[in-house]
């Protein structure tokens, strides 16, 4: 069997509404420039040949909104919610789930070598930081922008514990290396 790469895109939700009294956060939508600005720096990214497997978004209206204009332009085939992508969220036990051994509960259906984040800042400009080994802070994306990593352990497979061949509970190990960050004026300029 061929060793595996394992490739994750982290990207922000696109520019959305202003914060205004009364409303709750997760209520917050993308501005019609948002939408255009989200949807023409995903079609670039996927005529550049970015794609992934698996989607995981916020469930909050800006992320979800900007995961659905993903699926739209086909970089996923489909959006899962989870509430670990919340602003203040971990989504550690997220990417520790995918990376776990393929064919762990079903052979017939090994786990995906991409997976997509979409979620919001800090968040996961901490997330890239962490993986990469880098002080925290390091990274940041911007609205609409991206930031490809891949695992670069041994063999490029998914990082596991030794002992047991189990994939680790935190794979957060500053062995994956970053591929591409881009923020959208980079791409639409």
């Amino acid at each position: 069997m061929a060793p595996s790469r394992h490739s994750l895109l982290l990207l922000r939700h696109g520019i959305a509404e202003e914060r205004q009294e009364g409303q709750a956060d997760g209520e917050r939508a993308l501005t019609a420039a948002g939408r255009r600005r989200t949807t023409a720096m995903l079609e670039k990214a996927v005529a550049l040949g970015l794609g992934v497997e698996r989607l995981i978004a916020s469930p909050f209206g800006r992320a979800r909104q900007t995961a659905e204009i993903a699926v739209a332009v086909r970089l996923a085939p489909a959006l899962e919610l989870a509430t670990a992508l919340e602003p203040g969220g971990d989504p550690l036990p997220l990417l520790a789930t995918w990376l776990a051994p393929a064919g762990g509960t079903n052979p017939e259906r090994p786990s995906p070598q991409s997976l997509a984040l979409v979620g919001h800042e800090p968040d996961l400009g901490e997330l890239a930081s962490r993986l990469l080994g880098a002080p925290a802070g390091s990274i940041r994306l911007r609205k609409a922008g991206l930031a490809l990593l891949e695992w670069s352990g041994p063999g490029s497979q998914a990082p596991s514990a030794p002992e047991t061949g189990m994939a680790l509970a935190r794979p957060d190990l500053g062995q994956w290396q970053l591929q591409l960050l881009l923020a959208p004026r980079i791409l639409l300029t």
